[in-house]
Formats: structure tokens, C-alpha cells, sequence
């Protein structure tokens, strides 16, 4: 098994993590109500998804 012949400085390191960090996911509007949304997703405001009614929304959540 092969050993690092020279140290990885910490900008050298940084550089190569570079491309791992977080990227933005797209958003899309709701055919329905207009609301931002995650692409393939349906709305959590209205329930729909691709133009038809998939979830019940709308009534009484019980938070704590």
C-alpha cells in the first residue's frame, strides 16, 4: 500500500475539497398557487402536483 511522499499543505487540501461543498437545488413555482417549490415535489401549500390534487392539505395541524 502507498504512502503520501510529501504533506498535503492545508490550501492544497482546501482546493481539492473544494467542488464538495453544498450545491443550491432548484426551484420551481406551483402550477396551482404560484408557491415556491422543490422540483418533483408536490406543494405542501395546495397538495398539487402536475396540475391534479395528490395530498390533503388544509386542515388543523397539531404542533407542539
Amino acid at each position: 500500500m502507498g504512502l503520501p511522499s510529501q504533506k498535503r499543505t492545508k490550501s492544497s487540501a482546501r482546493r481539492r475539497a473544494a467542488h464538495f461543498a453544498l450545491k443550491n437545488f432548484g426551484k420551481n413555482k406551483c402550477s396551482n398557487c404560484q408557491a415556491s417549490i422543490l422540483a418533483h415535489r408536490a406543494c405542501p401549500k395546495c397538495g398539487y402536483f402536475k396540475g391534479e390534487k395528490k395530498i390533503a392539505t388544509g386542515g388543523r395541524l397539531n404542533k407542539k
